[in-house]
C-alpha cells in the first residue's frame, strides 16, 4: 500500500514537470506513491471522485491535475510546485 496517491492526467504538461520529482522524492525519503492516471482511467477517476470534499477545498473549489493526496490525513496539495513543498507536504505526517 501506497503512503501517498498521485492523481495526474497523460497528457498533462504539469503531471510531466512533476514526474521526475515524485521519483526523486521516492528514491530519497522512501515515501511511496501510488500513480493514478485519471484522463484515460474511469476507476481512478472514480476514486479521485470519492475524495472530492478533502481534494476540492485544497485545489480552488474543484478536482485537477497533478493532485496529491494523502489518505490518512485527509491532506491534499495540488499543481506543479518546488521539489522542497511537496517534500515538506509528503513527510508530514
Amino acid at each position: 500500500m501506497a503512503d501517498l496517491l498521485m492523481f495526474h492526467g497523460r497528457e498533462c504538461p504539469h503531471c510531466k514537470k512533476m514526474m521526475p520529482l515524485v521519483e526523486k522524492l521516492e528514491q530519497e525519503s522512501g515515501v511511496r506513491i501510488d500513480k493514478r492516471e485519471v484522463w484515460h482511467d474511469e476507476k481512478n477517476a472514480d476514486l479521485m471522485r470519492s475524495y472530492r470534499s478533502a481534494l476540492a477545498p485544497k485545489c480552488g473549489g474543484q478536482l485537477r491535475v497533478p493532485t496529491f493526496f494523502n489518505p490518512d490525513t485527509q491532506d491534499a496539495i495540488c499543481g506543479e510546485v518546488e521539489f522542497e513543498k511537496l517534500k515538506e507536504w509528503a513527510l508530514k505526517r
